[in-house]
């Protein structure tokens, strides 16, 4: 039980997270928006003060957290990276339904794809560190690992990411409501 927060911030946009396109290990650039967004992150993280930053090494990630001004203190962590889709990288939901009718990263397993389990597991540890941290930390990454780890942050399985819309460039906040995991802030 701890009074700090766990701040999540989705890098800004890419070219393909503007078109809908599943990019997961795909090292896409920020677009000008993208970057814009980023910036525009700076004052609002500025309420608080983080005991560390925690950035995914994929660039888009590195870029919004060099924007956001947190850059010369983050520490790049491997289990941030995004979602590996498979045979869905670079491709749109729609795309995809025309082979697979009603097909989602929630719902199929996608030849290629990393399994939300696998996720999970990759986040487990982090997680721990989190739950035991004893300051502020800010994490850098991507849509879907920051659904995953939110959802597993309230005792929700990695599926449970499927219920929490997170846009490009927005702030969400996990914390603590006496000794209970919280969600504090969605898609800020």
């Amino acid at each position: 039980m701890t009074d700090c927060e766990v701040v999540l911030a989705r890098h800004g946009e890419t070219e393909w997270s503007r078109d809908h396109r599943h990019t997961g290990r795909t090292d896409l650039p920020l677009t000008e928006n993208g970057r814009a967004q980023a910036r525009a992150l700076a004052p609002k993280l500025a309420r608080w003060k983080f005991d560390r930053a925690l950035v995914s090494p994929l660039s888009r990630a590195v870029e919004t957290c060099d924007l956001a001004g947190l850059g010369g203190v983050a520490e790049r962590r491997p289990e941030l990276v995004e979602l590996d889709y498979g045979d869905a990288e670079g491709i749109t939901t729609a795309e995809m339904r025309e082979t697979v009718p009603g097909w989602s990263v929630w719902t199929h397993q996608t030849p290629g794809a990393e399994p939300l389990e696998r996720v999970g597991q990759r986040l487990a540890p982090l997680l721990a560190e989190l739950r035991g941290a004893e300051g502020n930390v800010v994490l850098f990454a991507h849509g879907h690992v920051l659904r995953v780890l939110a959802a597993l942050w309230i005792g929700m399985p990695p599926v449970g990411g499927a219920r929490l819309a997170l846009s490009t460039g927005t702030l969400s906040v996990l914390g603590w409501e006496r000794e209970t995991q919280v969600i504090r802030g969605w898609n800020c």
